[in-house]
């Protein structure tokens, strides 16, 4: 289950349990377990109202007109990530639903006091506020334990409660079970849902319920927390100790809570900055912006002598690579926004460096730096020796640190005399030698060597192609990446004539708007004006139903082989797939020969 850390310390007496008992649909109170003496922060300072709640504004605005209003939803969902207050919230919640005094007796979010059913409630122990962890209890069998049991009225309260924690973990037979009793559930009857995967969660439970999302807490309202609840606890704590544990918090307050109580430990009452780095592993953060430094400089020798000196400290390498990813999106955000340097979790010094350094490097530097150190991340956590890994990747980013950039090398490229390469000689920029073998564009298509030495740094002039035959247009369109008229000309148009300049076609499929598009082709590619006309004329059959054809033939003919008659006969069952001809279409029609009535172009 997901408790919750988010608290102010005003609270230190509220009830806790040292034990959670679990979902009893039979009734009766569990008796709380005997106290241990000592309680984890993170359930000694457990909010106990709604005003205890910290970052959650807007929810609570929400359920305070609710209430006020009359307008209480049947079925509330509560999502968020670990630690910021799903549970905690859902038995505040289950408290204020069933709150009763003397001077009031109706639901309300106001809870100064605790009332005839608070203690129970928020001790877990309360015969008509009834948990259940889905993580455990998956089933329908145990969603059918809850259809029972919804219509009988409450015991004491007002209303029977249902607290599900990590719902999503429920079965799409236990969901489907759930959905018409959440829909329609008794006027005494009230559900309350809490998620950490929100998306697992079935639309149509989804519909049924008032969604409340419980957001992260900023590193401004952790260190607000934990000062306030180290101050309660008389410890003394450092503002950069704070910021740590704050950024080590992920705006979880559970774990942020976890990590001062880690933190008091370590420091055995006073908690320092090198404390909590020693505690969580984390190089100084000074030494971070050095090694940032020398690495961007391309000094690999003394940033590898600053890796090796971090972890000889005790600092893991994968951190010490996260810290430097860390800096780079801060730069960049630097860098984009001015308003990052607001951040509390940095220091004066930090922050005075950091915008040099974002002054200093360009955005595609820090770009390809972000790239590479979170590739980097995952090869240490994987390599047998991480420390050696992450040696090699600041020498990858060393070694890029002073390369030129696309604009340099266009700059560079500019300056330099034409046909001029390093050192005066002329580039060979087709990767063979000067006077090799050239190709161009044949009669038919194929490709014809010219064996004919060019002079020295003189391109020869592209040639035109020369069209002998209508497969000659295909197979240039095809060799062009015009696949769209290619495959239009193979299979929806049939030649009816063709010569060099003119070519006359019946369209099968299309419109006749291929006539424009295929001259206009022709004259881009020949430098030639073509004529292109339909004609009504049936013509010969499309190239590609002349290549079926062909192929059927062959099939007879194979099948009539005695061989393969051998062969088939020698494996029953076999059959003959394919049949592969060099030339299917055999040769080309000579220019300016029509193919009028004729059975193939």
């Amino acid at each position: 289950m997901d408790d919750v850390a988010d608290s102010a310390p005003e609270r230190e007496e509220a009830p806790d349990p040292a034990t959670e008992p679990g979902f009893d649909l039979g009734g009766g109170s569990a008796a709380p377990a005997a106290d241990t003496g000592y309680r984890v922060l993170a359930r000694k300072y457990r909010p106990t109202t709604f005003d205890d709640l910290v970052g959650q504004e807007a929810m609570v605005r929400t359920l305070s007109n609710a209430f006020e209003s009359g307008r209480i939803a049947h079925a509330f969902m509560l999502t968020g990530v670990r630690g910021v207050g799903k549970t905690t919230t859902a038995r505040i919640l289950a408290r204020a639903l069933n709150y009763t005094k003397a001077d009031g007796d109706k639901p309300t979010i106001e809870l100064h006091d605790f009332g005839e059913h608070c203690e129970a409630i928020m001790e877990s122990r309360h015969q008509d506020v009834l948990e259940m962890d889905a993580a455990s209890r998956t089933g329908i069998d145990d969603i059918r334990e809850i259809i029972e049991s919804v219509r009988y009225n409450p015991v004491s309260a007002r209303y029977k409660v249902y607290i599900i924690d990590e719902v999503h973990m429920l079965s799409k037979a236990a969901f489907n079970g759930l959905l018409k009793t959440l829909e329609e559930p008794p006027e005494h009857v009230k559900f309350i849902f809490a998620t950490t995967e929100i998306r697992k969660v079935p639309v149509t439970v989804l519909s049924r319920c008032q969604r409340f999302d419980l957001r992260r807490l900023s590193a401004e309202e952790l260190m607000g927390l934990l000062k306030k609840v180290a101050d309660k606890e008389s410890v003394a704590i450092e503002d950069a100790a704070l910021g740590l544990l704050a950024r080590a918090a992920e705006g979880s307050a559970r774990d942020g809570l976890s990590l001062l109580d880690q933190g008091i430990a370590h420091g055995a009452g006073t908690i320092k900055e090198e404390d909590v780095r020693d505690m969580l592993g984390l190089a100084d953060r000074a030494r971070v912006f050095d090694l940032f430094d020398l690495v961007m400089k391309g000094d690999i020798a003394p940033a590898l002598a600053e890796l090796r000196d971090q972890y000889d400290a005790g600092a893991d390498p994968a951190v010490v690579l996260s810290d430097l990813a860390e800096l780079t999106h801060w730069l960049t955000r630097l860098k984009l926004a001015e308003s990052a340097a607001d951040d509390m979790t940095v220091t004066e010094t930090e922050r005075v460096r950091g915008q040099e350094m974002a002054k200093a490097l360009p955005v595609r530097v820090l770009s390809r730096t972000w790239q590479m150190l979170l590739k980097g991340i995952g090869e240490v956590q994987g390599a047998a020796k991480p420390i050696a890994a992450a040696e090699m990747i600041l020498v990858r980013l060393a070694y890029v640190a002073d390369q030129p950039s696309p604009e340099e090398l266009v700059a560079k490229l500019k300056d330099q005399p034409a046909g001029a390469g390093a050192g005066g000689s002329t580039p060979n920029m087709g990767g063979a030698p000067n006077g090799g073998a050239r190709a161009s564009l044949g009669g038919g298509g194929a490709a014809q060597a010219v064996g004919q030495s060019q002079p020295q740094g003189q391109p020869e002039p592209a040639r035109a192609p020369e069209f002998r035959a209508y497969a000659d247009v295909i197979a240039y369109a095809k060799s062009q990446r015009d696949i769209r008229l290619a495959h239009l000309m193979e299979s929806g148009l049939r030649l009816v004539h063709f010569e060099k300049g003119r070519i006359e076609v019946n369209v099968v499929h299309g419109d006749n708007s291929v006539a424009g598009q295929l001259a206009e082709k022709l004259r881009q590619w020949t430098g030639e004006r073509w004529l292109v006309s339909i004609s009504k004329a049936e013509g010969a059959p499309t190239l590609r139903q002349q290549k079926e054809t062909r192929r059927d033939e062959l099939h007879l003919e194979v099948q009539g082989d005695p061989l393969v008659k051998a062969a088939l006969d020698a494996f029953p069952g076999a059959k003959i797939k394919n049949v592969v001809e060099p030339e299917l279409l055999g040769p080309a029609p000579a220019e300016g020969e029509s193919t009028k009535d004729e059975d193939a172009d």
